[in-house]
């Protein structure tokens, strides 16, 4: 996939949904791994989605809110994050799309079918003593990790592993590296429960020697 392809196809935003099936889902992400400018727009993206969400879920509307025609309703609103343009005109945007998907049109689709808005967290494995963030998901829900790690040329890919709180492995994940420091990872759905949980990354050089880079922890809290 390159990347015309994946703005063509709206990637960015159907990934924020989790709208991608298995497949596209491992597609992109060996995309955005190596395009800084998708890994750009998806951070963007889940810290305004968040934002909104916390704002325009309190709201009540009568009538449903509409796209602007001037704005062009079937474009996709992550093609907005550019630095070049203002960010008023980005928000404006961004505010109509996700109160219609979070705030109004929810209650007219079946639930099984309603695009859900991924819980995530940003986490640095080179920072000790910082505030461990706190996630919230409903329970067989996955969620978005923003991996911080400090590039090292020496490394060809990174081993990221997951520990729930007994400290058993709970998911695994290779990732190639980049010249950026953070990565958007993935974390599937699975029956997990409260708890602090603990991300490990370790880094491989082209040899297949393995070196400890950092750890991070984060809170898990399952809504009941």
């Amino acid at each position: 996939m390159d990347h015309n392809e994946a703005i063509q196809q709206m990637m960015v935003e159907k990934y924020l949904l989790d709208e991608l099936s298995p497949e596209s889902r491992e597609e992109f992400e060996a995309h955005f791994f190596g395009c800084r400018e998708c890994a750009e727009d998806l951070r963007a993206g889940a810290v305004l989605i968040e934002n909104f969400k916390s704002g325009l879920a309190q709201e009540t509307a009568e009538k449903p809110a509409r796209v602007p025609e001037r704005f062009g309703a079937k474009s996709g609103w992550l093609a907005w994050l550019r630095p070049a343009l203002v960010m008023p005109v980005l928000a404006v945007l961004a505010a109509v799309v996700i109160y219609q998907n979070l705030v109004t049109y929810p209650q007219l689709k079946m639930a099984a079918n309603v695009p859900q808005v991924l819980p995530w967290a940003s986490v640095s494995v080179s920072s000790r003593g910082a505030n461990t963030p706190v996630i919230s998901t409903r329970r067989g829900e996955g969620f978005l990790l923003f991996v911080n790690v400090p590039p090292d040329t020496r490394y060809s890919s990174y081993l990221a592993e997951l520990q729930d709180p007994a400290g058993k492995v709970d998911w695994s994940l290779t990732i190639p590296a980049s010249s950026d420091d953070s990565y958007p990872v993935h974390v599937p759905a699975a029956p997990r429960g409260d708890g602090t949980y603990t991300l490990i990354v370790q880094g491989v050089t082209s040899a297949g020697e393995k070196n400890d880079i950092g750890r991070a922890a984060f809170e898990l809290r399952v809504q009941k």
